[in-house]
Parts: C-alpha cells; structure tokens; sequence
C-alpha cells in the first residue's frame, strides 16, 4: 500500500465545485466521488495566512504559533517531524517532490526535491537533482524575460529528463507551446509545461521506487488565480482588463484547474485499490477587491541585483537568493555587514518621500524586497544618500505581469481517497492541523500531535 499526497497549491474548494458542476473536472468529479471530503481551515489572517506558512502546518501537524516558520525557506530550521520523517522511522521509503518550506531529518529514508524557492534544503540523494532543480529554480525565481541560463545547462536537464520519464506528451506540449508563442507571444501557459515535466519526473521515480509516501506539489494555478482573477470574473472589479488582457486571460485561471484535472486522472490510473490517494491544497484564494479605489495592486521587483545594491551603497560581499514576486535574500559574512546594508537599504527614499524598500535583518542574512504596490508617477526617482546620486524608479524597478486580482482565503481541499474510506463529506469545516495526524493514520505511522485524524474524530454527512 502507498500513499500519494497531490499538493495543488491554492486551490478554491468552491472554484472546485463550480468547475465540476459545469463539467469541466471530469476526473476531479471522480476522485470527489469516491472520497472523504472536508474543507480545512488553516485558522489564520493574513500577514500570517501565507503557503509557506499552512503547508509547515499540513505537514506538522504544529499551528504556526508553534512551529514559527513565517518566511518561505524557514522551514529548513525546524526541528519538528514532517510526516514524512516519521515514515523513515518506520524504516519506509519516502518521494517528496516539491513540497513547499520542506526539508527532512537525518535518517531520511528515500528521495527529496526541495521546492524551486529553496535557498537552504537540499535535494537527496545529494546532488541527484542538481541539472533539473538548476533550470527550474532559473526560471520560477527569476522574472526576467532572459534567465541565467546556459545551452550547456539546457543540455543536462535534457539528458536528465531523458532518463527520468520524460514523456512524448511533454515533449509535443511543449513543441505546441514553442509554435504558439511565435504566433501571439502568450507565455502563461509555460507554467504548465513546467507541472507537465514535474509529474514526468514524479511519475518515474514513483514507479522505479514504489515509495510507501509521496507528494507532488505544483503552484500554477495559485500563480494563475493571484493574477488572473480579474479576468475570469471582471464583473466582480472596479478596474477593468483591457480587451487585450481579457482575450488572453479569460481562460487563464480554469485552464490551470483543468491542467490540474489532467495530472488527477493520470494519479488515479497509476494507484490501485489498495493505495490511498489524497488532494490537499493547505489554503486557498478569493477575489482580491480592497485595492480598487486606490488604482489596484501592482508588485514590483529589482531588474539588477547588483546594481541595485552598489546604488544603494551597499558594500560588494554579500550572496543573493532570489525568492518569490519581490521577495529576495540576501546572506553576509558578518553581521555588521548584515545591519550596515539594511540600513542603506531601507534609506533609500521615492522622490514623494516614501520607502520603497524593505530589509529585514535576520542573523546574518537580509529578507528584502520592493514595498511599492502602486503604480508610481513616470517622474518619480529613487533617492540614494549613500551614493548621492537619483534613479528613476523604473530604471530600478519593473512590474510584474499583472495587477493582483486573487488573495489567500483560509478554507482548502482535503479529500482522501483509500481503501475501507466510504464517499462522504464533512459537515463542517477542520483544522489545518488534523491533516498531519490523518496522513500518519493513513500511512500506519506514529506521532505525536495534538488533534486527531479526521478518519476517527469527525461527524460526517453523505455528501449529496
């Protein structure tokens, strides 16, 4: 008996039910239907109500009180069990393919890719992964139109996908998308290549391994709803898409759920009736509508790291990990360097006096990123006393693809599928936290948590 975990960030339960009454989810509509179905909620507002966040606690067990885990690579501190820990104390083997804020405990038993924002964890075997997760991480972490990414390293992540499960499939998508692009220049769809070639890789190990635990984690569709919500429900937002952005975009977001629907079928295929087969999304998104008074949400991000810096006046010496939307990282030899820099940094001032930036000191490392989510006046500078000098923003700074249009909501999917598991759903909504100790019932493991698995402690309903 094995267990596959489909960790698909971010997807709405109701979206889920709508898109499967219309009859878009056929194989969503059949994993439902032979599920539990419940409804989590991940007990948290935002700042707080983040995926790096709830997935630390879908994993744990730990509410984020306990486990404190509040930036995306905190998790690679922990010292808390992930389910996955306590399956290699059971001397069983574990796939855990890009779980977010994820990392494992010494005597991990199986293989472990850490997601493509990771700066500390690292893959297992060591170095295993190394060609994929180097031009995934290029292009996920990056928002340049051109990556830093060479033929040669184009070269070893073909050779490794070549014996790594790379399917014909893949192959044609992404001829089909190659050839599209030339015609109308529509990039979004590249997100799902990327979840088409994860789930190739997934897929290869899984049948090579036969692992007792495994879970996949995509986040394109999570991507899709932060953005192109507007699009999918314009009659919900004050600003409107233009023509162009709605003929792109209107599909965007059930496009992603229906990619999603694609890899479900192919997870039901692949396990038997003696397997268990979970859907867990941790949190989930809603219409983003509290910025549309004010010219709606627009995230910026550094076109140059390091020109950024050196305007800054912030002394060469340091490494740069770049994370996610504005978000980076930034690591020091020494801590006075660490301070020096996060003063320089968050010295900086728009020509209107405000701060554009952010540095959060932590130890010896920097979280920084850009603070401006309108779009400022096309006169407006970046001031730097440090270097004396004035920069336009936009010299600095760009706009990433769309205003923001989703946020995080707490509710998530849970549904498990699995043998002596009767089709019903949930009365009421449970704990983000009862997802750990119910994959540790599923998967005949023992821990210590703090609530109980819903397989035993919850009143159910027939679902209709």
């Amino acid at each position: 008996m094995s267990t596959i975990v489909l960790e698909f960030n971010e997807l709405s339960p109701t979206l889920l039910d709508r898109f499967i009454a219309a009859g878009h989810l056929p194989n969503f509509k059949r994993l439902r239907n032979s599920a539990l179905v419940a409804v989590t909620d991940a007990e948290e507002a935002a700042p707080n109500l983040e995926p790096w966040i709830q997935w630390v606690t879908a994993h744990t067990g730990l509410s984020y009180a306990e486990h404190g885990c509040f930036k995306l690579n905190d998790g690679a501190a922990l010292s808390a069990p992930r389910i996955w820990d306590l399956v290699s104390r059971s001397g069983r083997t574990n796939w855990i393919c890009g779980s977010m804020n994820a990392a494992v405990q010494a005597g991990f038993l199986g293989h472990f890719l850490p997601d493509p924002w990771a700066t500390e964890p690292v893959s297992l075997p060591d170095g295993h992964f190394e060609p994929y997760t180097h031009l995934v991480r290029s292009y996920v972490q990056e928002h340049s139109a051109q990556p830093d990414v060479s033929p040669l390293d184009f070269a070893r992540f073909g050779r490794f996908m070549l014996t790594h499960g790379l399917s014909a499939q893949s192959v044609l998508a992404a001829i089909a998308q190659l050839v599209q692009e030339r015609a109308d220049n529509v990039k979004w769809r590249r997100a799902m290549i990327l979840d088409r070639l994860q789930w190739d890789l997934f897929r290869s190990i899984y049948r090579n391994e036969k692992p007792h635990f495994s879970t996949f984690f995509i986040n394109s569709t999570a991507h899709f709803q932060h953005f192109h919500w507007r699009e999918f429900e314009p009659e919900l937002f004050g600003i409107q898409p233009s023509e162009q952005d709605f003929r792109e975009h209107r599909d965007t977001v059930l496009e992603g759920y229906r990619n999603m629907d694609r890899l479900v079928g192919q997870a039901l295929a692949m396990t038997g009736g003696d397997d268990n087969l979970v859907l867990l999304t941790a949190l989930s998104q809603q219409p983003m509508l509290t910025h549309e008074e004010d010219g709606g949400r627009q995230i910026f991000r550094h076109r140059d790291i390091a020109r950024l810096m050196a305007f800054a006046g912030v002394a060469p010496g340091w490494r740069y990990a770049p994370v996610m939307s504005q978000q980076f990282l930034l690591h020091f030899e020494s801590e006075q360097a660490a301070i020096t820099a996060a003063e320089r940094i968050e010295a900086l001032r728009l020509s209107d006096g405000r701060q554009p930036m952010w540095a959060r000191r932590e130890g010896l490392s920097l979280d920084a990123g850009c603070m401006v989510e309108q779009y400022p006046a096309k006169e407006i500078v970046v001031l730097s006393l440090a270097a004396n000098e004035a920069v336009g923003f936009f010299d600095l700074f760009y706009p990433l693809e769309a205003l923001r249009s989703g946020k995080h909501h707490p509710d998530g999917a849970f549904w498990i599928k699995g043998p002596g598991i009767q089709p019903r759903r949930l009365a009421d909504r449970v704990s983000l936290r009862t997802v750990a100790p119910t994959l540790a019932e599923l998967t005949g493991v023992e821990g210590q948590f703090s609530m109980r698995s819903i397989l035993v402690s919850m009143p159910m309903e027939i679902a209709a």
